[in-house]
């Protein structure tokens, strides 16, 4: 059995392969860890060289702590800043405390300014001071001007970098002020220039596509873009991800209290926070909280205890209604049998309504206007897919055990519990949105909760009142 899991591994099946397109080659791996073993600086970066910064990234969370560090050392002066971004926030402390300080001033001088508040925000005092050193007196200042403003917020997201224009310029105005500008006053890629009015207050962008195919002397507010969007600058960050999402936007100018432009954000930074929400949401309603595969085993551990714990309180809540019908267990050994099988269809019902209203309220497409729409959808849902499976538990009920009584009571808790799961998997998520907890992660514990407690006391509550 083991001989031909390892086989699977070394050799897997075509689907396989093509899923895995974009993940590191076992082979490409072995050969970057033989090159540091014999210290062949050379043939690491022979290796290294053609690899995206995010691959890089992925490879070092997929070895140990003791070749990274060895990893990293003979990399040396060819370790890029853009690597330290790709890099999850697990290991990325531990990477930076193996690189030397003239390596990591130079990765880092190299990065955009929200990248580089991506990189300190979530560092140790210590840590951040020795990369702010290491910056520019205009860099520094404009990293720790992001840092003042609220976790989560538009500010942290922001680069500083802003190709902008007066809006009483031309194209032929911009073309030349692109040209004959400084390298570094430019950011290294950009999609739009903002055009602002005299007291700095943006009014619109141009798409450099528009700019390059237009004639010189097309005034630049003749040529904005149709959709424009304004970031206040202490927006939440999951606000501002919405926004880029729903109105398809490139890059928004980001604006102070007096709406003064500031910053900007672009797509890559929207389209990651939006990521991080989504993985978000999925641990949290598995009750795993944040992490990564390169945590530690007490660091998951903690994570996870206490939504196990939730979880055994629940379950001895449910014991609790079954016992109230100790007696009729007792005299027909069959309740034993099928009811987990009422809690477990009623438990994943739920799940799917929790799953479908928790995204909806992420999205921002369940709100107070459709909210008793989807609810009575959800019920209805449950009450046919009851309806269905109650036909075939009946027929269970009836076939296994030759009572057609049994089959009567099964039937019809199979019924109800569906259609309160889909009625708890709706309602729990949007009352815990409208009190202020995150329905991802408090509404699994009670929606599987009432569905045990609800599809034990309707099947063993039937069964007692029909069958003795």
């Amino acid at each position: 059995m083991v001989r031909l899991i390892m086989q699977e591994i070394e050799n897997p099946p075509q689907d396989a392969r093509d899923d895995d397109a974009y993940v590191l080659d076992r082979k490409d791996i072995s050969a970057i860890l033989y090159a540091v073993d014999i210290d062949d600086k050379a043939k690491l970066s022979e290796l290294m060289d053609p690899l995206h910064a995010a691959d890089i990234a992925d490879l070092l969370e997929q070895i140990s702590s003791f070749e990274r560090a060895r990893l990293i050392r003979l990399y040396d002066r060819e370790f890029d800043g853009d690597i330290l971004s790709e890099l999850d926030e697990s290991i990325r402390e531990e990477v930076l405390g193996v690189l030397t300080p003239q390596v990591l001033a130079e990765a880092v001088r190299d990065l955009d300014s929200d990248d580089v508040v991506d990189l300190v925000e979530d560092l140790g005092t210590t840590q951040q001071d020795a990369i702010l050193e290491v910056l520019e007196d205009s860099d520094r200042a404009a990293v720790e001007q992001a840092l003042s403003y609220p976790e989560f917020s538009a500010g942290r997201l922001m680069q500083r970098e802003v190709v902008m224009a007066p809006e009483h310029w031309n194209v032929g105005d911009a073309i030349d002020h692109l040209r004959s500008a400084p390298p570094d006053d430019l950011p290294d890629q950009f999609y739009h220039i903002v055009l602002v009015d005299p007291r700095l207050h943006p009014i619109g962008n141009v798409t450099l596509g528009k700019l390059m195919r237009s004639p010189r002397a097309v005034m630049l507010t003749d040529i904005m873009e149709d959709v424009f969007q304004v970031i206040p600058v202490d927006q939440d960050e999951g606000d501002v991800a919405y926004a880029f999402n729903q109105y398809h936007l490139i890059s928004a100018p980001v604006v102070d209290g007096e709406g003064r432009l500031i910053g900007l954000i672009t797509i890559d930074d929207a389209m990651a926070v939006l990521d991080e929400e989504h993985e978000e949401d999925i641990m949290r309603l598995a009750g795993v909280g944040e992490g990564s595969l390169s945590d530690r085993v007490i660091d998951t551990t903690k994570r996870r205890m206490p939504w196990l714990a939730v979880n055994l309180v629940t379950s001895i809540a449910a014991s609790m209604v079954i016992a109230q019908f100790e007696m009729a267990i007792t005299q027909i050994v069959a309740l034993a049998v099928l009811m987990p099988i009422v809690a477990s269809m009623g438990g994943n019902a739920g799940t799917q309504s929790l799953t479908v209203a928790v995204r909806a309220i992420a999205t921002k497409d369940l709100t107070g206007a459709n909210v008793w729409r989807v609810i009575r959808r959800e019920v209805l849902v449950g009450l046919v897919n009851g309806l269905i499976f109650a036909v075939v538990m009946g027929l269970v009920g009836i076939v296994w055990f030759g009572s057609p009584a049994l089959g009567y009571v099964i039937a019809a808790a199979m019924v109800v519990n569906m259609v309160v799961a889909g009625f708890a998997g709706t309602v729990i998520p949007v009352v815990l949105e409208r009190v202020g907890v995150d329905p991802a992660l408090a509404s699994g514990a009670f929606v599987t909760t009432v569905t045990d407690i609800v599809g034990f006391f309707a099947f063993l509550g039937l069964a007692a009142m029909v069958l003795l």
